[in-house]
């Protein structure tokens, strides 16, 4: 497996996930960008698998459907209402081919009621659900769900990749230094990010995002302490609405 990462729109990702000469493209928030990786990556598009009904997620999908007709628009059941082209609809544990090469969703609701991350490989590609560093808004979901959500992709393997729905790193790790100012796993990522300017972030992986992600750090003692000092009490769920509260009116 190959994958390309594909810059789209002002912040998001999209990208190409490639078996020999054919790929599948995840979330492709606009067509011309995925065409041109296409062409000089010299492969066949076959499929598109989108990680939740958002336009800047899935607003190239038409363009690229219109110049193939017949290929595949995958995206979770719970949000195929809303993304009425898709073709076909993912469960938990539900799984699509690409090749030689097999990707398992994971249903993550919180962001929206039908969000999934595709498992293949080694890697995981999480939408806005998991960021580097954060998590998405919770626009259709509470704090218990996202948090079980993230809980899901937690429990990858520490080496799994992640590949995530946009570049929000930078300020990801400013609020987490705020979260957590003495994390020096944070400090240190920050001023990888730096010292690598000018390029993606993506990909994670999970052992770097329990590591730094305050959204996987709901029990970790000084994320306790901060959340609380917000007047909650220091049950994870709790811990995470307080924090996810906290980032949204975060500036850094």
């Amino acid at each position: 497996m190959r994958v390309v990462t594909i810059p789209c729109l002002k912040d998001n990702f999209a990208y190409l996930v490639i078996d020999g000469t054919t790929a599948a493209v995840v979330d492709p928030g606009e067509a011309a960008p995925v065409e041109a990786a296409l062409a000089r990556e010299g492969v066949t598009l076959a499929a598109i698998w989108a990680t939740h009904h958002h336009a800047d997620h899935v607003g190239g999908a038409a363009e690229l459907m219109a110049a193939r007709p017949g290929i595949d628009f995958v995206i979770g059941t719970h949000d195929a209402a809303k993304v009425p082209a898709a073709t076909r609809q993912l469960e938990d544990g539900g799984e699509v081919t690409l090749g030689t090469l097999r990707a398992r969703a994971i249903h993550n609701p919180g962001h929206t009621r039908g969000a999934i991350s595709y498992v293949v490989d080694d890697a995981v590609f999480t939408g806005d659900t998991l960021f580097g560093a954060g998590c998405g808004r919770l626009f259709e979901g509470d704090a218990a769900t996202m948090h079980a959500s993230l809980a899901k992709l937690a429990a990858l393997p520490p080496e799994t990749r992640v590949y995530f729905g946009h570049e929000y790193t930078a300020s990801n790790l400013a609020f987490a230094a705020a979260v957590e100012p003495d994390n020096v796993d944070v400090a240190a990522r920050a001023e990888a990010l730096v010292q690598a300017a000018g390029t993606a972030s993506t990909p994670s992986t999970i052992a770097l995002e329990r590591a730094t992600n305050p959204f996987l750090r709901s029990t970790a003692p000084d994320v306790v302490i901060a959340a609380m000092n917000r007047g909650v009490s220091g049950d994870a769920i709790s811990v995470f609405g307080a924090i996810r509260a906290w980032k949204d009116a975060f500036r850094a």
